[in-house]
């Protein structure tokens, strides 16, 4: 076996296009947009190549075919929130052959190594946390919009190699007709009996307002986890403006306290339940079948991508207060067609926000790990800590 650094268009293909050959008889696969992938490694596009950089591997066997691969990346603009320089790998596929596996993944060692770092997490992103992050280990039910799948055999693969669990990260699922505990229902209804909370879901034709309210509540929930930075407006108009095309205001819930956002609740419908029909490519054939399965109401998953309640107004029952207001909404088959909902990436780190997917009546649906290899294999292994 041998390998063969990406460096053109024909290795990029077999790298975009090896996983086919993994998931072939699987049920649950379901391919990603080959442009969501080709994004990450796109100079042009990708603005984590202003602050690092990325390489990529695939590896063949003797007759030539792909067996595996591999990318390996540094953000330095995260290096100084971990105790030692830390670069990243991803995108990782292979057959199942730990020597293989093994190559692939001293290859992205050894890369890293000579850049200075001493450790590599993975399998991460290239870009945020909320894309392809973690590998699978439990619930292998198809993927979410750019979540990762893999084989069963990869948690085998990383290890064995040594890696460790840095932390886990959850996927909460609820049925939208399952009822509140009493005692949840009971911190709802005081809230929402108090005229000083108000609840609604996005307006579209408002949008800059909304755009400012999640940004100002974001910063204050969520600046605490190790490497998020406080968001900028620009950046909340970015976030925003990507999602507009997919957004549905009724699954998009705000709450407010004397007039001002303390909480947001943004769902959007599970993509991956309509792109499962346009097999990776959205070409004009793709985007006619997209539009044809969302116009069939062929969705019925909302998909949970961000939660957060101002540190005041935690513990007080406003999160249960918004699910329910929003309830009276989605119940409505005539406005909405969602039937169950499923909260991602819910790290084991932040407990206080486990609490609450649980009070809400979520149940852990499937567990992604993020690993952390150390270099120097007589150095303490450190877990993410826990954030309050």
């Amino acid at each position: 076996m041998y390998l063969q650094q990406v460096l053109d268009k024909n290795t990029a293909k077999e790298f975009l296009l090896f996983p086919l050959s993994i998931y072939k008889n699987d049920p649950n696969y379901i391919r990603p947009l080959d442009k969501d992938i080709e994004f990450v490694f796109d100079q042009e596009k990708n603005k984590y190549f202003r602050h690092g950089e990325c390489v990529r591997w695939i590896l063949k066997d003797d007759q030539g075919e792909v067996i595996g691969r591999i990318a390996a990346f540094i953000n330095r603009k995260t290096l100084k929130s971990f105790e030692q320089p830390t670069g990243g790998v991803g995108f990782f596929e292979c057959i199942e052959n730990k020597e293989a596996a093994f190559k692939l993944l001293d290859t992205a060692k050894e890369w890293l190594s000579k850049k200075g770092m001493e450790a590599m997490d993975g399998p991460i992103n290239f870009g945020d946390r909320d894309k392809w992050w973690g590998l699978l280990v439990d619930g292998f039910y198809p993927p979410c919009y750019c979540c990762n799948y893999n084989p069963k055999y990869y948690q085998t693969f990383f290890e064995e190699y040594g890696f460790e669990v840095f932390f886990k990260q959850y996927t909460y699922y609820r049925h939208l007709s399952w009822a509140l505990s009493d005692t949840y229902m009971e911190k709802a209804q005081r809230i929402l009996q108090n005229p000083d909370y108000t609840f609604e879901h996005m307006r579209i034709k408002n949008l800059p307002k909304y755009i400012e309210d999640f940004r100002t509540v974001y910063n204050k929930a969520w600046v605490k986890h190790m490497g998020v930075k406080e968001m900028t407006p620009a950046q909340a108009k970015v976030i925003m403006n990507q999602l507009k095309p997919v957004l549905d205001e009724k699954i998009v819930w705000y709450a407010y306290y004397k007039g001002e956002c303390v909480g947001f609740y943004v769902n959007i419908p599970e993509l991956n339940q309509l792109f499962k029909y346009v097999n990776g490519k959205l070409d004009l054939i793709g985007k006619l079948k997209f539009l044809y399965h969302k116009w069939k109401r062929s969705n019925k998953t909302m998909y949970g991508i961000v939660f957060g309640i101002a540190p005041e107004h935690q513990k007080k029952g406003v999160e249960a207060a918004m699910i329910v207001a929003a309830a009276e909404v989605l119940l409505d088959r005539k406005q909405v067609a969602y039937e169950d909902f499923q909260m991602n990436w819910i790290g084991d780190f932040n407990p206080k926000m486990m609490n609450v997917a649980e009070q809400i009546g979520g149940k852990i649906y499937k567990t992604h790990h993020t690993y952390r290899y150390l270099f120097d294999r007589t150095k303490e292994f450190k877990r993410h800590a826990i954030i309050g």
